[in-house]
């Protein structure tokens, strides 16, 4: 991630208390971004939330009084005041943020508006921010039983460039409650973790990244630590003006978890032996076989504003029942429009997740079971859900495929035309972060109209919904799932139980 240069003086190390600390020298001030809760019988009510940008893209500096030389340069941390996680910790100091000029961060009202690449003194390449409750929280989402929704414009996002929007198992607080060596808290946005268990935060559970850190050899601010910083992850949304997808991602543990070596970590070859499902279970219209729906001028216009609305669908119709459906739908032009179908023989007449999508999808895409097998399937996201999560926002590209499992043929050798290989239009040879910076810089995302509540409350007013959307799990073919709570539903070869629903 990011780093930005400053001044750069030498000076001698003082060893301070173990801790990763909070600046003195930019004052932090939080951009406000409102946001909703809705009812379906008393409306939208709005809040004064917040915005923070992650830690891994502040200036990290010296902590000692009067000194302004960098702790972490290009992408490498400064031997002297980093030779080891503790120390990095103890000698530097995470500083507030010039939102605008340095990171390309504004907000007006509910809207937010990220740019790919800002330059000024320094050249910032994507950021990514949390929504806060106020200056010290985040705000904590449990969207079991509800429906969240926003708006987005896509239309200046070009093939390569992901506009991410998605719930992480975060802490409430950025950790320093969990760990006390973190003094900076959610304040300087500490505390990110992901289900790719990502291994290029500087500093993860309140301690630095630093022992063995390797410098990226493509990316001029990254590198990768021994350390991965994993969770659960709810993707609600990866998309540029080409292709989207939702994807739950579980992990086997609770909360932030830091990995240590490259099978925990499910780095490599070890992909599928890690502590978090990197793959997840998508829903991206393309990949499932309908090329006409999502995209410039096609049935979801990605040349105007969309709202996206996604709805968590339990078992017995509660907030603490057992997830068994993530719904996705649009409006546009002030007109409902429902995901589409999957297209694919095999899967079935799909057009939401679930466990029986799931497994199916798998199966015909020939991709790997591990989301369903190894890490509880929907259920298991349901559970990371109902113990809260931050919302992220963000832009990037991305150095390791390029997004071309987002918006291409990928795999790039396989044949496009066989089930799950073809993601989106854009090029093979397109979405090097490199020639993305040189060739499309002015790229951005504006997010907007955040809004959570019950299911069918945050349509927007005046927008008639099919009803479909505001009842129960129902399986293609038009049966409820409603079971006996000895029924049984056969999933492919494996067989699930589900309890009765609430009629």
């Amino acid at each position: 991630m990011p780093a930005f240069s400053k001044v750069a003086l030498f000076s001698s190390l003082i060893a301070f208390v173990a801790a990763q600390q909070p600046g003195s020298v930019t004052a932090e001030t939080h951009p406000g971004l409102t946001s909703s809760v809705c009812t379906r019988s008393g409306g939208c009510t709005t809040k004064n939330t917040k915005i923070v940008v992650d830690a891994n893209w502040r200036w990290l500096r010296n902590n000692e009084a009067n000194k302004y030389n960098n702790c972490y340069t290009g992408n490498s941390f400064d031997a002297t005041l980093c030779p080891n996680n503790a120390a990095c910790a103890a000698n530097c100091a995470l500083e507030g943020a010039d939102y605008s000029a340095t990171y390309g961060i504004t907000t007006s009202g509910n809207a937010l508006t990220l740019k790919f690449v800002t330059r000024s003194s320094t050249t910032n390449v994507g950021s990514r921010v949390y929504l806060m409750d106020d200056d010290t929280n985040y705000t904590m989402f449990d969207v079991l039983n509800k429906e969240f929704t926003f708006d987005v414009d896509v239309s200046n996002m070009p093939c390569g460039v992901n506009a991410a929007l998605y719930f992480v198992e975060m802490d409430k607080d950025g950790g320093m409650a969990k760990y006390p060596t973190n003094k900076a808290g959610a304040k300087y946005g500490t505390g990110y973790c992901d289900a790719q268990c990502p291994h290029d935060m500087k500093f993860i559970a309140g301690t630095g990244n630093v022992e063995g850190w390797t410098p990226s050899s493509t990316d001029t601010n990254a590198g990768h630590g021994k350390y991965g910083s994993c969770c659960s992850e709810m993707d609600i949304w990866e998309a540029n003006s080409i292709s989207n997808a939702y994807t739950p991602h579980t992990c086997r543990d609770t909360g932030l978890f830091r990995c240590g070596d490259a099978v925990t970590c499910g780095d490599g070859s070890n992909r599928y032996a890690g502590v978090c499902d990197k793959d997840g279970c998508d829903f991206n219209p393309y990949r499932q076989g309908n090329r006409d729906f999502y995209g410039p001028g096609k049935t979801v216009d990605t040349t105007k504003k969309i709202t996206v609305v996604t709805q968590f669908i339990t078992d017995d119709q509660t907030a603490t029942g057992k997830l068994v459906e993530i719904r996705r739908a649009w409006v546009q032009n002030g007109v409902v429009i429902q995901q589409s179908k999957n297209e694919w023989p095999g899967i079935g007449d799909f057009n939401s997740i679930t466990e029986e999508y799931c497994v199916n999808q798998k199966n015909v895409f020939g991709d790997n079971p591990y989301f369903n097998l190894n890490h509880d399937g929907l259920a298991g996201m349901g559970k990371s859900l109902k113990r809260g999560h931050v919302l992220a926002l963000s832009i990037w590209a991305d150095h390791a495929a390029h997004l071309l499992w987002l918006n291409s043929p990928y795999p790039v050798d396989a044949d496009p035309s066989l089930p799950g290989i073809a993601r989106g239009s854009c090029s093979t040879t397109s979405g090097d972060p490199n020639e993305l910076i040189q060739s499309v810089p002015n790229s951005s995302v504006t997010y907007s109209n955040i809004k959570i509540g019950e299911l069918c409350s945050t349509f927007g007013s005046g927008v008639s919904i099919p009803s479909a959307l505001c009842g129960p799990y129902v399986r293609p073919g038009g049966k409820y799932l409603f079971l006996h709570p000895n029924g049984v539903v056969s999933v492919a070869s494996q067989t699930r139980k589900f309890p009765n629903l609430a009629s």
